[in-house]
C-alpha cells in the first residue's frame, strides 16, 4: 500500500517548485509542467490526438541506466502525442526511482516544437538524494518484540551504516517477501492464528524517507497435543512412517516442522512404489488448552501426470540447472509437495530474484503443465577484504567469486591473501550435480605461507590440492569423500632478526658459542623436520546440520566428524580423527546458549625402531581455538631443553575440550548495529607428543633411552636430545566477548582469564620453563568493501 499524507500548498511561481508542490498534493508532475506552457502548447496537449512525436528523450539521469528507463516508457516515436500516456510515463519513472531508493526524484515532461508539425517529448529528471526506510513500525505485537521482527526482515532501517548497504532502500517486492517471512516466523513459533492485518508505506518528505507500518494479530501460542498417522492406502504401514515425523507431543507447534514431516513421509511412501499417494496434514485447535492435535492422513491422490515443465524467464541460467532441482520430471506422477520443495530449492540457490511455479491444465484431464517463472540476478562478486587477528596480524584479501558460473550452477572462487605473518593464493571449483546426480564434486588448489616464529620458531609453505565428492543422504546429513596431496616446506629463519638456527649455522659477527642457545634457538624436533615433505591423504567428512540459520543460528545442532588416512605414497604415515559438535538453544528472546565439544586424535603408522612415527608438522597445535585465554600454540607439549622453551611448542597427538557460551544483545544499542555481548567458560587439554626426542647432532652420541641413560649435554653447545614437558592437565578459562556482525564482516573481541594451566618446571634459580603461554586479549575480524 502506497499513500502520501502531506497537506496541499499553494503553487509558487517557479516551474520546478510548482512541480514539487503538485507532486506532494497528489497531482502529477506532468499536470504542473504543462500548466507553465503557452496557450498553444496547452491546446495541443488537451487535444485527443496531438502532433506526431519525432523522438522521446530522457535527460538528467545518472543513477539509473537510460536503457532501463526507456524500456518502461509507453510514449513512442512516430505516434501521436497523448497527455494521458505522458502522465503515466512520469509516474512509471518515479516508481523506478522509488525502487532505487530515491523517493524525492522529480520528473518534468516538455514538448519541443520541430518543423513539419513534429515534436520531441523530453523527460527531465532531478534524481535527488537516496531515500531509504527511516522507520519500521509494528502494531499489535505483544508477544514478539518489534526488534525481533525487524531482524527477520530483509528490509532494514536507515542508520550510520547505510552507505555500505542497500537493504534500507524501499522495495515493494522485498517488503512483500518480508511479510511472508514474518508470517512464517510466527507459524514456526506456535502462533497458528497469526495474521497480518495491514501494512502501510508512507513517504515522509520532512524525514526524507519512508515509514513502514505493519499491523499484526498474533493470537495465542499453541503446543502440539496428540500426533497421529492414519494410512488409508493398502500396503502402507502408518507406524513405520513415524520415524519421519519432525514434531512430538508437548513441543511448540511449528509449521516448518509439519511441512518437513509431510515431505519426509511423501518421499518414503513414493520410494515404496506409491507415486500418487499424498500426505495431508490436519490439525484440531483446542483454544482452552492451547494445543493442536496433529494428524497426517495418507491417502490416494488424483492420478495426474506431468505433461510438460516449462521454464521461462531465465536469460542466463540454463534450463537443466533449474530442472534438476525437481525430484520429478515430465511423465511422472504429479505431487504438490515435491513441487513446493523444488520451489524452495530454487529460491535458496540465490541465482534468481524470484521464483514462481504455477500449473495449468494439460491436453487431457489427467495431464498438467507446470510453469516455472524465474528472473535471473547477478551472482558474481569482486571483493577486497582485510582484517586483523592476534594470531596472523593484519591481512588483506582480493577475491573473485561466481556462484552460477556461465549459468551452469557451478561455484568458482579465486582469492589471494597478503598479511603480516601469512600469505597465499587459493582456487576453488564446485560442481553441485556431478554426473547428473545430487553429488557435489569439487577441486581446491592452494599455496599458503605461514610464519610461526612467534610460537615455534619456523616458517612453513604448504602447496597442494584437494578433490572432494559430497553426497547428501538427507536434507541434514551429508558425507564427503576427500583426497589431498600437498607439499610442506619447513624452514628455520637464521639471520640477525631471527637467529633461530645459529647453533648449527653460526651467523658471522653475531653468533658466539655462549649465546646460540639463548637467543631463540629452535627445538631439535623442529630442526629435524626441516625441508620438503609430501603428504598423500584420503578422508571422509560426516556432517549433520539442523541449524535454523547458518549466518546467525539460534536453535539447532551442528556436528562434523573427519577421518583421515595418510600413507598413500608421500612421507606421512598416520590415521587422524577429529570431531566438532555445537548445540544452539534460544534461552530467552535474543539470548542464545551455545554448548560445544571438540576433540581429536592422531596416531602414527610408521615402522621406526624408536616408535617416533610422527613428524612435528603432523601433530595438533592448540591455543584459543580450544581454550580462550591462551596464546596461539600456547598449550600442549613443549621442548624444555633450551632457554627458549616458552616458544618451542612441538604439538600433541590428542586433544579434547568443551565450552559454554551465552550470547545476548547489548542493552541500549540499536539492534541494526549488529552488536552482541557474550560470556563463556572453556576447558580442554592437548597432550601426547610422539615425535623423535633423540638426534645425531654434529656426530654427537645418541644414548639408548631404554637403558636409562641421559643425552650428552655440553653447556652452550648443540644438544643430542630434547626434553619434553607433556602434561594432560585440564586448562580452563572464563571470559567475555563483544561480537559485531557488521556489513564489513564479522568482528569478535575476547577477554579471557585463565583459571588453570600448566605452570612448567621450577628451576633452581626460581624461574619456570615449559609453562603454557596465556593471552588475555584476542581480536579477530575482517572487512569487505
Amino acid at each position: 500500500m502506497m499513500s502520501t499524507t502531506t497537506p496541499r500548498r499553494k503553487k509558487p511561481a517557479a516551474t520546478a517548485v510548482i512541480a514539487m508542490s503538485a507532486l506532494m498534493a497528489g497531482l502529477t508532475v506532468a499536470d504542473s509542467a504543462f500548466a507553465q506552457q503557452g496557450p498553444q502548447t496547452r491546446s495541443r496537449a488537451s487535444a485527443a490526438q496531438g502532433p506526431l512525436i519525432n523522438r522521446v528523450a530522457i535527460e538528467g539521469n545518472s543513477k539509473v541506466d537510460k536503457a532501463l528507463l526507456e524500456g518502461v516508457l509507453q510514449t513512442r516515436a512516430r505516434t501521436a502525442v497523448n497527455q494521458a500516456t505522458i502522465d503515466a510515463d512520469v509516474q512509471t519513472i518515479l516508481e523506478v526511482y522509488r525502487r532505487q531508493g530515491r523517493g524525492l526524484a522529480q520528473v518534468t515532461p516538455r514538448l519541443v516544437d520541430l518543423p513539419n508539425g513534429r515534436v520531441d517529448v523530453v523527460y527531465t529528471i532531478v534524481e535527488g538524494d537516496k531515500t531509504g526506510v527511516k522507520e519500521i513500525r509494528f502494531v499489535g505485537n505483544n508477544q514478539i518484540s518489534s526488534g525481533r521482527l525487524r531482524s527477520v526482515m530483509q528490509t532494514t532501517e536507515t542508520n550510520i551504516l547505510s552507505f555500505l548497504k542497500s537493504t534500507d532502500v524501499y522495495d515493494p517486492d522485498r517488503l512483500s517477501n518480508d511479510l511472508e517471512l514474518i508470517r512464517r516466523y510466527y507459524l514456526k513459533n506456535g502462533y497458528a492464528d497469526f495474521r497480518i492485518v495491514s501494512n502501510e508505506v508512507t513517504f515522509d518528505p520532512n524525514a526524507g524517507g519512508y515509514v513502514v507500518t505493519i499491523a499484526v494479530e498474533e493470537g495465542e501460542q499453541y503446543r502440539v497435543g496428540n500426533v497421529s498417522v492414519d494410512s488409508r492406502v493398502p500396503g502402507v504401514n502408518a507406524e513405520s512412517l513415524r520415524g519421519d515425523l519432525s514434531v512430538s507431543a508437548g513441543s511448540v507447534y511449528s509449521a516448518d516442522a509439519v511441512e518437513k514431516s509431510v515431505q519426509a513421509m511423501t518421499r518414503t511412501v513414493a520410494r515404496q512404489g506409491n507415486p500418487f499417494v499424498q500426505v495431508r496434514p490436519v490439525g484440531t485447535r483446542d483454544p482452552a488448552s492451547r494445543t493442536i492435535n496433529l494428524g497426517y492422513v495418507i491417502e490416494e491422490g488424483p492420478r495426474i501426470y506431468i505433461e510438460r515443465i516449462n521454464v521461462r524467464g531465465n536469460t542466463r541460467t540454463r534450463d537443466y540447472v533449474i530442472r534438476r532441482e525437481f525430484d520429478l520430471g515430465e511423465g511422472d506422477a504429479y505431487n504438490q509437495v515435491m513441487i513446493d520443495r523444488a520451489e524452495r530449492r530454487l529460491n535458496n540457490l540465490g541465482y534468481f530474484k524470484q521464483v514462481r511455479i504455477s500449473n495449468e491444465p494439460g491436453s487431457s484431464a489427467d495431464r498438467v503443465v507446470v510453469n516455472v517463472d524465474v528472473e535471473d540476478q547477478s551472482t558474481g562478486s569482486f571483493s577486497v577484504s582485510g582484517g586483523y587477528s592476534t594470531a596472523d596480524g593484519f591481512i588483506g584479501e582480493v577475491a573473485v567469486t561466481e556462484t552460477n558460473f556461465l549459468g551452469r550452477g557451478q561455484f568458482v572462487r579465486l582469492a589471494g591473501q597478503l598479511g603480516q605473518r601469512s600469505n597465499g593464493v587459493d582456487f576453488s571449483f564446485t560442481e553441485p550435480y556431478f554426473l547428473g546426480y545430487r553429488m557435489a564434486a569439487g577441486i581446491d588448489l592452494f599455496s599458503k605461507f605461514s610464519d610461526q616464529t612467534r610460537y615455534s620458531r619456523y616458517e612453513n609453505r604448504m602447496t597442494g590440492g584437494q578433490i572432494r565428492l559430497g553426497l547428501p543422504f538427507t536434507e541434514e546429513f551429508t558425507v564427503t569423500a576427500r583426497y589431498s596431496l600437498y607439499q610442506q616446506d619447513l624452514e628455520i629463519p637464521n639471520d640477525e632478526d631471527k637467529p633461530y638456527n645459529d647453533c648449527s649455522i653460526p651467523i658471522p659477527g653475531v653468533t658466539t658459542a655462549t649465546n646460540c642457545l639463548t637467543n631463540g634457538e629452535a627445538s631439535l624436533a623442529i630442526k629435524e623436520s626441516q625441508g620438503k615433505t609430501i603428504t598423500s591423504l584420503a578422508g571422509l567428512t560426516f556432517n549433520y546440520n539442523t541449524l535454523d540459520s547458518t549466518r546467525d543460528p539460534r536453535n539447532g545442532f551442528y556436528a562434523e566428524l573427519k577421518t583421515d588416512f595418510a600413507g598413500l605414497g608421500g612421507d606421512s604415515r598416520y590415521f587422524r580423527a577429529t570431531g566438532d559438535a555445537r548445540y544452539y538453544r534460544e534461552l530467552f528472546e535474543d539470548v542464545v546458549g551455545i554448548a560445544r565439544v571438540q576433540g581429536g586424535h592422531i596416531m602414527g603408522l610408521g615402522n621406526d625402531d624408536d616408535g617416533a612415527d610422527l613428524r612435528i608438522v603432523d601433530h595438533f597445535f592448540m591455543g584459543p581455538s580450544l581454550v580462550r585465554g591462551f596464546a596461539t600454540n600456547g598449550l600442549g607439549p613443549r621442548d624444555i631443553s633450551s632457554p627458549d622453551a616458552n616458544a618451542n611448542a612441538i604439538g600433541g597427538t590428542t586433544y579434547f575440550g568443551g565450552s559454554l557460551e551465552v550470547q545476548f544483545p547489548i542493552f541500549g544499542l540499536p539492534r541494526e548495529l549488529g552488536l552482541k555481548g557474550a560470556v563463556f567458560a572453556d576447558a580442554g587439554t592437548l597432550f601426547g607428543y610422539e615425535g623423535p626426542t633423540q638426534f645425531n647432532v654434529g656426530g654427537g652420541s645418541i644414548f639408548d633411552p631404554d637403558g636409562g641413560a641421559v643425552c650428552e649435554r655440553v653447556a652452550g653447545q648443540p644438544q643430542d636430545c630434547i626434553e619434553v614437558l607433556d602434561s594432560d592437565k585440564i586448562r580452563s578459562s572464563v571470559g567475555a566477548s563483544i561480537l559485531w556482525t557488521s556489513p564489513l564482516g564479522p568482528i569478535r573481541f575476547d577477554y579471557a582469564f585463565a583459571l588453570s594451566k600448566e605452570e612448567g618446571i621450577l628451576q633452581a634459580d626460581g624461574t619456570r620453563i615449559g609453562g603454557d603461554r596465556t593471552q588475555a586479549f584476542r581480536f579477530s575480524g575482517g572487512t569487505r568493501f
